[in-house]
């Protein structure tokens, strides 16, 4: 059925009883247990040969360590999932435990803060880092990015929209609209965390988070102060076995409650009729009717698929490298922590050359990167080798997209790298350089040759024109019975997003 303005948002026409999800993502996953939950017949078709979509894993000779997502914020968004089939994390094995601290930021000066979203932990150490004044002043923020965070969660996060009309038509996100706009949501984040803080260091550990968004700290939108209130208030987790048991779960849950996962089945596009998906073709030569299909696929791979969304700008890259380091050498760095930002003396302007306008990206010249170190909270991961243990490391430094700078990185990639670990062992990072087996790099080739827009896997920017009510729908109008999700549509980029674009595509097939 069709809903009325008067009922909701609109939803699917027609029979939904048969449903097919398209990527075993976050999004796919989700989607797929609460319309299993609702009564339907879900097929969920992976062509990865395990779940887990962006949330990766790279499996080396004698470890795996996780090879995308890995900042977890809100967890209860998974149990919300689980419990659409009658499920429980801790009967699947699940455990999900709160980082302390949640980071540990290293600055130019050698000074470090660590990040807790206990609030009196947090002054504590804002006390000891800057003083009482800043301390004082860090609750005022704490303040303000929990009131931004309730004005937009429940009317611009977890909820549907057909149209910006949405936004003064109904009640209740008129209400969050205002609110918003009186809290100072569409002004911007940058500057005034900068006014209220008055210490560059403590600003950074509260905006950086702009670039999950596709921003600049400086240009992005205040509303988006809601993703730093997750981060550095609600907490940042890690599951034991690392991230990708966050996906394990949630594909267990779904099969035990009679769900159909394939993985390794490559789809390569819908059969229509009528402007209505009929059926799903796969590489292996079958077709799969349906009723209904939630399709996962990036931004960069809609095309394939039928419903092309219109033109966006995507946000920055990233060029992430994974592997392994002797613990006797890590167990030397200045900062032990399961993550470590390490901060450059730049700013602004490092910042702007990877968020540039077309053809006008470079890498940063000044690099801030995040070192992680899942052995220090799971000491399971740890590998013994004859030469000594060794643990898993990631190494992530933001880079512009292939829009922005469309550089050679098949070509270019290792170098940079090289580059960026000089830069750490001149930080005082020892032996990095010499001794960190890196096993596989990921680049914005790498990216793009997975169908990802721009070479990016953090899709489309969360510019004004692509927030909300104006980011890429996920019930396009050029297919009656195909409903987006994933970070390309709404509500957006990130862990808890994905979560929620799943539940998001769901109700457009169940009402």
């Amino acid at each position: 059925m069709t809903g009325g303005r008067g009922a909701g948002p609109r939803t699917v026409a027609g029979p939904t009883d048969r449903v097919v999800v398209i990527g075993a993502g976050l999004a796919g996953l989700s989607a797929a247990l609460y319309l299993t939950g609702a009564g339907r017949t879900v097929t969920l078709l992976e062509r990865a040969d395990h779940p887990g979509g962006r949330v990766g894993v790279y499996r080396g000779p004698d470890y795996e360590i996780d090879s995308g997502a890995t900042i977890l914020t809100l967890p209860e968004l998974i149990d919300d999932a689980l419990a659409a089939v009658g499920a429980q994390a801790a009967a699947l094995g699940l455990r999900i435990r709160s980082l302390a601290p949640a980071y540990r930021a290293r600055f130019a000066d050698a000074s470090t803060i660590d990040v807790y979203s206990d609030a009196e932990a947090m002054a504590a150490e804002v006390t000891r880092a800057c003083g009482p004044a800043a301390a004082a002043r860090y609750r005022r923020l704490r303040d303000w990015l929990a009131a931004i965070y309730d004005a937009a969660y429940g009317e611009f996060m977890d909820t549907n929209f057909d149209s910006p009309l949405d936004l003064v038509r109904i009640p209740a996100k008129r209400a969050a609209l205002l609110r918003l706009t009186r809290l100072g949501g569409f002004g911007r984040l940058g500057p005034r965390v900068d006014r209220i803080l008055r210490d560059e260091r403590l600003a950074r550990l509260f905006t950086f988070q702009a670039l999950y968004a596709g921003a600049t700290p400086a240009r992005a939108l205040g509303v988006y102060g809601a993703i730093p209130h997750m981060d550095t208030s609600l907490g940042v987790y890690f599951p034991d076995g690392g991230m990708r048991a966050v996906p394990a779960a949630l594909a267990a849950a779904f099969t035990a409650a009679g769900g159909r996962l394939e993985l390794g089945a490559e789809v390569t596009g819908l059969d229509y009729a009528a402007g209505r998906a009929e059926r799903v073709r796969l590489a292996d030569g079958r077709r799969l009717d349906c009723d209904a299909v939630v399709l996962t696929a990036d931004l960069g791979s809609l095309d394939r698929f039928g419903p092309a969304p219109r033109r966006v700008r995507a946000s920055p890259s990233a060029v992430v490298a994974h592997g392994t380091v002797p613990a006797a050498v890590a167990a030397r760095w200045p900062v032990q922590a399961h993550h470590t930002i390490d901060f450059g003396r730049a700013w602004a302007g490092t910042f702007a050359e990877i968020a540039a306008a077309p053809g006008r990206g470079r890498v940063m010249s000044d690099p801030s990167l995040l070192l992680t170190r899942p052995a220090l909270t799971d000491p399971g991961m740890f590998v013994d080798r004859p030469d000594g243990r060794h643990e898993p490391l990631s190494l992530l430094a933001p880079c512009p997209n292939l829009d922005a700078a469309p550089l050679d990185w098949d070509r270019i990639g290792r170098a940079y790298l090289d580059e960026l670990l000089a830069v750490l062992e001149a930080r005082g990072y020892r032996g990095i350089a010499a001794h960190f087996t890196v096993d596989q790099l990921d680049t914005p080739a790498g990216w793009r040759a997975r169908g990802m827009l721009a070479g990016t896997p953090f899709s489309a920017a969360h510019l004004f024109r692509q927030t909300g009510p104006f980011r890429t729908r996920n019930l396009p109008r050029t297919a009656a019975n195909v409903v987006l999700a994933g970070c390309g549509t709404t509500p957006g980029v990130g862990v808890p997003t994905a979560l929620l674009s799943g539940k998001l595509a769901a109700e457009r097939v169940t009402g």
